[in-house]
């Protein structure tokens, strides 16, 4: 008996890329990136973040929502109307 591969067909999936609204999320480092692993030091800085007490204001998308909690524990975060 063979077995049929599925094939997978075109990624219809665009809700992560589209921004969850109007909102603008307010990421502040409050934590030292002194003593962390890598990769939570280079999403700081793909965040924008350079300081403690630096402040960037990113769009709310999955993305960045991932990007946040990858660091949840160096940043607070508020939400701002754009």
């Amino acid at each position: 008996m063979a077995t049929k591969k599925k094939q997978a067909g075109p990624a219809t999936g665009t809700a992560q890329s589209t921004p969850t609204g109007d909102t603008v999320l307010r990421v502040t480092q409050v934590r030292s990136s002194i003593g962390c692993k890598q990769n939570q030091r280079a999403t700081l800085l793909s965040l924008g973040l350079r300081k403690i007490r630096q402040s960037v204001d990113r769009a709310d998308t999955p993305q960045v929502r991932g990007m946040i909690h990858t660091v949840r524990h160096l940043v607070t975060v508020e939400e701002v109307s754009a």
